[in-house]
């Protein structure tokens, strides 16, 4: 997710580590991304019985959902307050100092990322299989230093802030991606200019977004890559060294970039900056051109809403 501000520019960020998540709550998108990231999509349970109607204690729901968090998170985590809400348990959880409210049934067996109202304006707007949201605005974006595919002077640029151990992400770049590229990028009116944002709670994204840069370095970003979320999560120093050698780098020059953390700066200053910018969850996008500035896409939203999207902006 990604809130509304004009401009910013790396030079004037003070960097943070790649861990900070200081802008957790600030979406749904950001929560849901975080409960789905390590219980898996669908289902997210602490057991595999669905539906039972034994109520358990407030007390056994918020000691459980701890020792979870606890087990996959890095910081410390504490449990503020349980309340009852829409027959759920709100189980709101402090961490790095801000609130962070997570659901679970009253079984205690099974945590809900958010709660969706039903009524007939959240059903009309809702797009089965979307995750996301449109909307709002910068007016620059510094990209030096980005990753780019594409035509250097093409009339719009899609900013995406992006970590390859996302599920989301890796969604984005199954089902949309390609579709841009061979309507947009390969015909010289879309660039993509790719920015790393690691999240705090996947341990292999800060390495695996060091890995694309040391294949960057050798002129194979992006062969690196489709690699990494083509493979995704199956992350790991091997790994990311048995690919280089499939997509044709020096083994040597990659293997001691990787083993040195030579990019580790890079990654951490992107991850910042992204901050800065408004970016708390990933993927997120930034669509536009400095003349004319840059619509917010959060979230792995279908091809239809960057065509909308690119073609206001190319008309």
């Amino acid at each position: 997710m990604i809130k509304n501000q004009d401009s910013a520019k790396k030079s004037d960020v003070i960097q943070i580590p790649i861990g900070s998540l200081e802008k957790f709550r600030k979406n749904p998108w950001i929560v849901s991304t975080f409960v789905l990231a390590f219980l898996l999509i669908g289902v997210l349970a602490f057991g595999s019985n669905i539906g039972k109607e034994a109520v358990v204690s407030e007390e056994k729901v918020g000691a459980d959902v701890l020792k979870l968090l606890q087990s996959k998170v890095t910081g410390e985590v504490e449990i503020n307050s349980i309340t009852r809400e829409s027959g759920l348990y709100r189980v709101n959880v402090m961490y790095q100092g801000q609130e962070v409210p997570i659901y679970a049934t009253l079984d205690g067996k099974n945590l809900v990322s958010d709660l969706i109202p039903i009524d007939e304006t959240s059903v009309d707007s809702i797009d089965e299989g979307n995750t996301g949201s449109t909307g709002g605005s910068v007016t620059s974006v510094d990209i030096s230093g980005a990753n780019i595919k594409g035509n250097e002077n093409a009339p719009i640029t899609i900013i995406e802030f992006s970590d390859f151990e996302c599920p989301f992400c890796a969604r984005f770049y199954t089902d949309t991606f390609s579709q841009i590229e061979k309507e947009y990028i390969d015909t010289g009116k879309v660039k993509v200019a790719y920015m790393h944002f690691p999240l705090g709670f996947h341990s292999q994204a800060g390495p695996a977004a060091e890995a694309s840069e040391c294949a960057a370095e050798q002129g194979k970003f992006w062969e690196m890559h489709d690699k990494l979320f083509e493979n995704s999560p199956a992350f790991s120093d091997s790994n990311y060294k048995v690919w280089a050698k499939e997509i044709g780098l020096n083994e040597a020059q990659f293997n001691d970039c990787l083993d040195n953390g030579k990019y580790a700066t890079k990654v951490n200053a992107e991850l910042t900056y992204g901050s800065q910018l408004g970016v708390s969850g990933t993927p997120g996008f930034f669509v536009g051109n400095e003349e004319t500035g840059y619509v917010v896409i959060s979230g792995a939203q279908p091809f239809s809403v960057f065509k909308q999207v690119i073609d206001s902006q190319l008309d």
